[in-house]
């Protein structure tokens, strides 16, 4: 095998460049390879893991990853693929994600070769000199070549001088830690590049930059995302991981195969083709699917229990055997009455991430009670009613409702 042979073994996107690697590699020494994560959410998902994975396999050839917390930039956001501007986080919000964020990653990443830093590390310490003269390192014209900010500029939809600065300060990352390698998904290829041109102009020798494909959502239309409800957490419970994935529709899962499993290319190949050519129906690819990824996260014999739990609940229709606890604050309580909408809302705000949203799930009659649709959306009830009782949203979704 060739030295650079281990990275281009597996599915990715772009490779800037070949002979960059080739000769980065020829050094003799351990290459440190970067790959920045703004702690935006509580998950990490299968989406974020195709890298990881490639991060990963850096590690078992002896070169050291450089795990950038992003704790600095996610207070701005970044805006990638953005058509508005993203809301900001407090600083709190974004020490609790990266909390989480790196009991995550330890799923997937080896202990060492790693080094775990934060950009605010750096980012923070920076006065408005600094950041003036971080400013002058390019130009308007050059930001607009972003394919977002043109489209954004040429559609009349503002651009802040805050997002201007997201690429400069991620790629002044690059800089800070002396990055030689840098992964990511494809649609941060315009970010590394702006890395690249900071580095050169500290004297650097430019980062290499691989990119891996994006993973589209449960949906089968956009990127997996948090914010858009369309993924699966690695830090799911399995019963959670399994249901998601059965939902996933037929023509995703040859993609899922390739950057979800962890498997080898040429398997997943060959399981696809199986699939296409009959010898396989497609519901038997898909538990599977759900099976070998479920236990990628949680170990053998957890998809195995999924399934089965996943068949009783959705098959003989019980009550799942995990049902979550909901308690009911007292402070959101008014004369000992709450919205059924409101406690939607708390009991699943992935799912219900407001009132509102509360309001409209009641509307498509997809909510029960002791099973029993609910249908009146302003339904409200003593606390003392709702307990014990079990909730229930759409087929997935549970809770047994406790009054605190």
């Amino acid at each position: 095998m060739e030295a650079a042979d281990f990275v281009l073994e597996e599915a990715f996107d772009k490779l800037i460049n070949e002979a960059e690697l080739k000769r980065k590699l020829a050094l003799g020494r351990p290459l440190r390879v970067k790959l920045g994560i703004d702690p935006t959410a509580s998950d990490i998902h299968l989406g974020f893991a195709v890298v990881l994975r490639k991060l990963r396999q850096f590690q078992e050839h002896g070169h050291t990853a450089v795990l950038i917390l992003g704790d600095a930039t996610a207070q701005i956001g970044d805006p990638s693929g953005r058509s508005a501007t993203r809301p900001r986080l407090t600083k709190a919000q974004v020490d609790e994600y990266a909390a989480t964020y790196v009991d995550q990653l330890r799923q997937i990443l080896l202990p060492a070769p790693l080094e775990i830093r934060r950009n605010s590390e750096w980012l923070a310490t920076m006065d408005i000199e600094d950041v003036l003269r971080l400013t002058a390192r390019t130009t308007v014209a050059r930001m607009l070549e972003r394919d977002d900010f043109a489209t954004r500029y040429r559609d009349g939809t503002p651009i802040s001088v805050m997002e201007f600065l997201y690429p400069l300060l991620q790629g002044w990352d690059s800089v800070m830690v002396e990055a030689d390698v840098e992964l990511g998904g494809s649609d941060q290829l315009w970010n590394f590049l702006m890395a690249r041109q900071l580095q050169e102009q500290e004297g650097q020798t430019p980062q290499v930059v691989l990119t891996m494909p994006l993973l589209v959502g449960l949906d089968g239309v956009k990127k997996m995302s948090k914010s858009l409800g369309n993924y699966v957490g690695i830090a799911e419970a399995p019963g959670e991981q399994f249901g998601k994935l059965m939902s996933l529709p037929d023509e995703l899962m040859g993609h899922y195969y390739e950057l979800a499993t962890a498997w080898p290319l040429e398997r997943a190949q060959q399981v696809t083709a199986e699939v296409a050519s009959g010898v396989l129906r497609p519901v038997d690819a898909k538990r599977l699917l759900a099976r070998t990824v479920v236990e990628l996260y949680h170990g053998p014999g957890s998809g195995d229990a999924a399934e089965a739990e996943f068949d009783r609940v959705f098959r003989s229709h019980d009550v799942p055997s995990d049902v979550p606890e909901l308690p009911i604050d007292p402070s959101e309580l008014r004369d000992g009455r709450i919205r059924l909408a409101r406690v939607l809302a708390l009991a699943f705000p992935a799912a219900v991430p407001s009132n509102k949203e509360g309001r409209r799930k009641i509307e498509q009659r997809g909510v029960k009670l002791d099973d029993v649709v609910v249908d009146d959306p302003d339904a409200e009830l003593a606390a003392t009613e709702l307990d014990g009782r079990l909730l229930q949203l759409g087929r997935r979704n549970w809770a047994r409702i406790r009054s605190v």
